[in-house]
């Protein structure tokens, strides 16, 4: 699939790891689309070469398509049509009569240098039907809103306006016999061109005022029509406003305590996870409402308080006038499961809230409201110390992009006497000296994937201080550690230096790693709802005394409800690893090898572990070991380990120098390739558990699928050498090297791009300063570079005025590889007496879709319950402490309805709400209250408002996991169109099957062939110039190590590819561009 590997018939494809993907082949000449959508006029031969309608015309004949012999009456506006061009008419607010004309409100036929007329006549066109009842058809180009296609849309001229055609006609007399052009002197200029050719279809161009629109001339819709011009031209430029707001507009949410509500500038750090019992005075009043009386209603300690500004910046006029034009902040709360399934259930938990308005508590002048915010319960689940919190708009009110919060418990602090926080780990430094980051290497940020809330970050120069986040770094705590920083040297540890500098850091589900010279310690947060008491450490434990640790390697991925590290030694322990695991807060280690070191094992006599991978799924451990031969050089093998049999195994030998690529993109080695006179010097190694992908980097770049037989990616530089790998394990990978350039990877693919520096970051640098952008200064230093939910970022150090700052920054790699690809891939175009510069488009399709994806939640396993605020009687629909306090214990009990039914299951039979139909039988009688202001405590509750959600819907999008049973299936289908967008309206070729079948090629490469099955089915769409493939994807009975639900599940991963996409082609949406595979 990819340009240098042989190109292969569909039929049957065989992966590179030997799983078979059947590729079933479907050709239908003229299939008619699947997409639920409605024909239009000309749909069938779009673009020169649809079948002609038959219908008379003055001079020559239209196309139209036949359809059932009529042209179909969708609508008679072209709003859709004029929305599309006028919208890529950049910077213009108004949009003038002859501007919509040219850019297709009707059209017109082009023509060449010598004058003549553009001939796209079809033999479909003499045998088309129609009706030729005496009125014109004008044809329109219309943009598709599905399939982004521009397509002929046609539209009745009405009796008048057929009547002033007629006249014009007979006044030019004779179109066709002339050949020429004819005008007439009718009010509307009606203007005719035609052909030399006798029979061969016109084009009429109108250029009419905006009081004759199209459409049937009903004298009493004049005013209609009017206000339908001016809505077209109002709507025309609405996805450049759409596209600005979006840019303009963010959410802003912080965490308050339970008493803090409505008060300004206060945000609270999440620590506090006891639940409320001073509630039961607040529902002791809703004596006739939809409540149990006999209930205790507990709350959460904490509210999400959300805000949003405009243009960067925040006002009380910008809320209000949200909330007064219907502005509601619909929050999506997602629990992440833990790590130890004995003792938690698995489940997919999410909860969807809606905000409720509240004023502030501050000083105000105004009648009704100066500053106010909208507050949501922040809900708190046993086993979950991860939470995403997702927030959108309800649709009204200003466009408001939607974003994502990361709110972590943090379970290392605690609270004085004097209620102040304080960091159980160290004290916290407030004075962020330009010392420990200006020209400081950058390091990994190393934790396990999806499961940590608090993050931890080292490397700062001769200080025993780290960094610590529990928001992915959106704000950050410099905290200098309370350990004791003994230096222990002896004859079997030497160390050369000293030094107070944290090396490596690794944070799990619940404890710290840190590593100081030759010393590891280990300190373990209080996490009430992980471990159902008070395990914290209280202060640092040091592990492994009287061993001398050399370096730390994390395991990203979980596995077998316990989290994984590793410590490699030195000194008298060479060729050893001690083998770390966590569960639910209690560490242990064990040295591995049991019964002898590697280099016994390997019968050398020197040997040293520079790096350790550990494969949960298959209790296997890999090495990286250097070898040491007194009569050859030092050499480079791959070790593995099995936990369970104590088997130790040599799965690869480096070769010595670096392969000769010979301008490939990559190459297999075999052993019998050339090589070149630099030598491999490798690193570390890197194994991504989804994808079943390994890694081996250093001065070059390796990759496997399994662990022996590997493929050298040639686009890296040789003279540079990587200092650590930054995976997203969903497809993107970034390197950093020792020079601090920044290179680019998308797992599947062999190609590499060099993101820093580039003429694409030069570009994308010169349109932040152009935007004074405050996150970019000529004075910067990168502290670490991760993956956060599929996105690329840095922690830069700036300098800006004297002042040092650090910030968390996005790294826009699709944009920065589309700068690249245009700067390098350009050309100039002589448009008459002036050169116009044009882009080549390497991307072999220009729409892709998703289609036919099935409900998700049957797939996903996903639980999703619903709560809305109580309405309150208050005419300006503010809230008050006991409506939100009501709010809070109607969550809460939710949630604990859910905890307490243990029922996995999703149909409403078995819906965990089901004691509360009771309440909904008298919903009339309070809702009657309600409206008559008598509901007790000014408070309507509608319990519909508070259930479990069965009928989500797909978003256009695949989930980010699918769980498959024994024997079941996931179908979906995906949608490529073949050819170029352009703004000119230039007609289409319409591509054969066999074109359609070259041009564009889908792959399946599957991690666990031996588990799934992929079949692709492809039909050829060729009246749409598309293909369409339908993948089904089939468990195959095969592999049966799961346990019960939810425990040892085989996690795999599946990638769908074209063929020539990669590094080409860019999806683009709201957020910005995105890679397509």
């Amino acid at each position: 699939m990819e340009k240098c590997r042989e190109k292969r018939e569909w039929g049957e494809k065989v992966s590179r790891l030997g799983g078979k993907v059947r590729i079933e082949k479907v050709l239908t000449d003229k299939v008619a689309p699947e997409w639920k959508e409605k024909k239009v006029q000309g749909e069938e031969k779009a673009r020169g070469e649809g079948k002609a309608s038959g219908e008379k015309r003055s001079q020559g004949k239209e196309r139209v398509s036949k359809g059932d012999g009529r042209g179909f009456k969708r609508g008679r506006g072209e709003g859709q049509a004029r929305e599309e061009q006028l919208s890529k008419d950049q910077g213009k607010g108004r949009v003038d009569k002859e501007r919509v004309e040219e850019l297709g409100w009707v059209e017109e036929q082009g023509r060449d240098k010598a004058g003549k007329q553009r001939e796209e006549q079809t033999p479909g066109e003499r045998k088309g039907r129609g009706q030729g009842k005496g009125r014109g058809v004008g044809k329109v180009w219309a943009e598709d809103p599905e399939k982004g296609e521009a397509r002929y849309r046609t539209r009745y001229q009405g009796r008048a306006r057929a009547r002033r055609k007629g006249r014009c006609e007979e006044m030019g007399g004779g179109g066709a016999k002339s050949g020429g052009e004819t005008r007439c002197k009718c009010k509307c200029r009606c203007t005719t061109r035609g052909s030399s050719r006798t029979g061969e279809s016109w084009s009429h161009v109108a250029r009419c005022p905006a009081m004759y629109p199209a459409g049937p001339a009903w004298p009493k819709l004049r005013v209609l029509r009017a206000l339908w011009a001016l809505l077209a031209v109002l709507l025309a430029p609405w996805r450049l406003w759409a596209k600005e707001d979006i840019q303009e507009c963010i959410w802003h949410v912080v965490l308050i305590k339970f008493e803090a509500v409505g008060e300004e500038g206060r945000s609270d750090r999440f620590f506090d996870l006891e639940p409320l019992e001073s509630l039961d005075s607040v529902f002791s009043l809703l004596v006739d409402a939809p409540t149990d009386q006999n209930e205790k209603y507990l709350g959460f300690p904490y509210y999400l308080k959300i805000n949003y500004s405009c243009g960067g910046e925040s006002s009380e006029a910008q809320v209000r006038k949200g909330h007064l034009t219907g502005l509601k902040p619909l929050v999506l709360v997602t629990f992440q499961s833990p790590v130890n399934f004995h003792r938690w259930k698995i489940e997919q938990l999410q909860i969807q809230m809606e905000a409720a308005p509240f004023r502030s508590k501050e000083r105000c002048n105004a009648e009704e409201v100066c500053a106010m915010s909208w507050y949501t319960p922040m809900p708190i689940k046993n086993g979950s110390v991860v939470m995403y919190v997702d927030v959108r708009s309800n649709g009204l009110g200003p466009f408001v992009q939607n974003k994502r919060f990361h709110v972590n418990i943090n379970g290392f602090l605690q609270k004085q006497q004097d209620n102040t926080l304080q960091f159980t780990v160290g004290n916290e430094i407030f004075n962020l000296i330009p010392r420990y980051f200006i020209n400081v290497p950058s390091r990994p940020l190393w934790h396990t994937v999806n499961q940590t809330p608090v993050l931890i970050l080292g490397g700062i120069p001769d200080e025993k201080s780290v960094l610590l986040t529990d928001t992915s770094f959106t704000d950050f705590f410099l905290v200098e550690l309370n350990i004791d920083s003994c230096w222990v040297g002896s004859f079997y540890c030497p160390q050369a230096s000293f030094t107070a500098t944290i090396y490596d850091a690794i944070a799990t589900e619940s404890t710290l790693f840190i590593r100081q010279n030759q010393l590891v310690y280990y300190f373990t947060g209080t996490y009430v709802t992980l471990h159902e008491s008070n395990q914290g450490s209280g202060s640092w434990v040091r592990v492994l005394a009287n061993e001398c640790i050399k370096k730390l390697c994390p395991v990203h991925a979980h596995g077998n409800g316990s989290e994984y590290i590793m410590a490699l030694t030195t000194g008298k322990r060479e060729g050893y690893v001690h083998f770390g695991t966590i569960t639910d807060g209690r560490v242990s280690f064990e040295l591995l090898p049991r019964q002898r070191s590697v280099c016994e094992g390997l019968q050398v006599v020197n040997c040293s572990i520079i790096w350790a991978v550990f494969i949960a799924g298959d209790y296997n451990l890999l090495l990286l070991v250097q070898m040491e031969d007194p009569t050859t050089r030092k050499y480079f093998q791959v070790v593995s380990y099995d936990l369970v049999s104590n088997y130790l195994a040599i799965l690869y030998t480096i070769p010595e120098f670096i392969p000769d690529a010979r301008g490939l993109e990559f190459l297999m080695l075999l052993g019998t390739e050339s090589h070149t006179t630099f030598l491999m010097v490798p690193k570390g190694m890197f194994y991504n558990q989804y994808s079943n992908l390994l890694y081996i980097w250093g001065n070059f770049l390796l990759q496997s699928y399994n662990y022996e037989n590997f493929i050298y990616l040639a686009d890296f530089p040789k003279e540079q050498s990587i200092k650590y790998l930054v995976n997203s394990f969903r497809g993107d990978m970034a390197i950093v090297t020792e020079t601090e350039e920044i290179w680019y990877l998308l797992e599947g693919s062999y190609r590499m791009y060099k993101l820093f520096p580039s003429r694409g970051w030069e570009v994308h640098i010169n349109l932040q300063v152009m935007h004074q952008s405050s996150v970019y200064t000529p004075n910067e230093t990168m502290v670490t570079l991760f993956y956060e939910d599929t996105k690329l970022y840095q922690l830069v150090y700036l300098m800006k005025n004297q002042q040092g700052q650090l910030v968390k920054r996005h790294v826009p790699v699709e944009q920065l590889l589309m700068y690249q690809q245009l700067s390098n891939h350009y050309f100039f175009k002589r448009q008459g007496s002036h050169l116009t510069l044009s882009f080549t488009n390497f991307c072999p399709f220009s729409v892709m879709r998703l289609r036919d994806l099935p409900n998700p939640q049957v797939y996903s396993r996903q639980e999703r319950y619903q709560a809305r605020p109580p309405r309150v009687v208050e005419p300006s629909g503010f809230h008050n402490e006991n409506s939100l306090a009501v709010y809070q214990g109607l969550v809460y009990y939710l949630l604990c309805l859910h905890s307490e039914y243990h029922k996995p299951y999703a149909d409403r039979v078995h819906d965990s709400t089901w004691s509360w139909s009771n309440k909904k039988q008298d919903r009339d009688y309070y809702f009657y209250l309600a409206s008559n202001s008598q509901s007790p405590g000014n408070v309507y509750i509608d319990m519909a408002s508070y259930e479990k959600i069965y009928d989500l819907k797909a978003d256009y999008e695949l989930p980010e996991r699918i769980f498959l049973d024994k024997g079941t299936s996931y179908v979906f289908s995906v949608f490529l169109r073949v050819g170029g967008q352009s703004l000119e309206f230039t007609p289409e070729r319409v591509l054969t099957s066999e074109e359609l079948k070259s041009t564009v090629d889908l792959g399946v490469v599957l991690a666990d062939p031996g588990c799934i099955e992929a079949v692709v089915k492809q039909k050829f769409l060729i009246n749409r110039n598309s293909v369409l493939f339908r993948v089904t994807l089939s468990d195959k009975r095969s592999c049966f190590d799961q346990g019960l639900s939810g425990h040892h599940l085989l996690e795999t991963s599946m990638l769908l590819k074209v063929a020539g996409a990669v590094g080409h082609c860019f999806q683009n949406t709201h957020q910005g561009p995105r890679m397509g595979q």
